[in-house]
């Protein structure tokens, strides 16, 4: 591990005598405590999973209909902006945030110690968007609003037999969003592979289409890793093995809309 990292928040899971010691600091989960270690992996993550070329992308230029161009545009500039610490819409929006995963707990400021049981880094949130940009947090918030109960199940980490060492909540999410943008090849004019061709109809069915995968992704990358057994340590290998999983779902011949994906179903509002 890289010691000149930084650091991040696992979630440890807690059980037995354990839970109550964890209920008195951490109450809003009664089953987890909060600790540090390296980003390392949260870097090395982003690199190899979302930027490498792959082989099998074919590089082909797709032309677009009218109504395509105007969706992708309308993404693109969703894309392209950072998250303002500064600005009030972006402070509301990261409230809003904190309301839907914590309803009625209150929150002492957008720089606290509190943010760190979403799974944030450190106690301001803000630092964390580089990688994801505002459609990061805006895809959580989406997430949280819209399919409340899978959110909630993620986030307290609730089903399966989770590991010792959990994956930090809100950083993977960011991850996620910076996975889906380069996977897709988002920030190019038009699409340079089928799967980016075949999203940009999903899109084009749907403008919430990227969010609403976004979601399927969050679901589907914590089932594999509770499938695999996985520990912070596999983050990489659970997002190589979604990614994988997600490009073999949008090929799909009869997919026809975001909601048609197979893994859609792991969803429950």
């Amino acid at each position: 591990m890289d010691t000149n990292a930084g650091s991040f928040v696992a979630v440890r899971r807690l059980a037995g005598s354990d839970r109550a010691a964890g209920a008195v600091a951490f109450h809003h989960s009664s089953s987890a405590e909060v600790v540090t270690g390296s980003t390392a992996w949260i870097g090395r993550g982003l690199s190899c999973v979302c930027v490498q070329s792959r082989d099998s992308d074919a590089r082909l230029s797709f032309d677009l209909t009218p109504v395509q161009e105007e969706c992708l545009l309308r993404l693109q500039n969703r894309i392209e902006i950072q998250y303002d610490s500064s600005n009030i819409e972006h402070q509301e929006e990261l409230k809003a945030l904190w309301c839907a995963s914590f309803p009625g707990t209150e929150l002492r400021g957008l720089i606290s110690e509190q943010w760190k049981e979403m799974g944030w880094q450190g106690k301001d949130p803000s630092t964390d968007f580089r990688g994801g940009g505002f459609i990061s947090l805006e895809n959580l918030l989406f997430f949280a609003r819209n399919y409340p109960k899978s959110f909630q199940e993620l986030l307290r980490k609730q089903n399966g037999d989770r590991a010792i060492w959990e994956y930090p909540f809100a950083v993977a999410g960011v991850n996620i969003t910076f996975m889906l943008i380069q996977m897709l090849d988002l920030q190019a004019v038009k699409p340079r592979s089928l799967l980016g061709a075949v999203f940009l109809k999903l899109l084009s069915e749907n403008d919430r289409a990227f969010d609403i995968l976004y979601c399927i992704t969050f679901k589907l990358m914590d089932q594999q890793w509770l499938d695999m057994h996985a520990t912070y340590m596999d983050f990489n290998t659970v997002m190589k093995s979604t990614r994988r999983q997600l490009e073999r779902e949008l090929l799909i011949e009869d997919i026809q809309r975001v909601e048609d994906m197979p893994s859609y179903k792991l969803l429950a509002r």
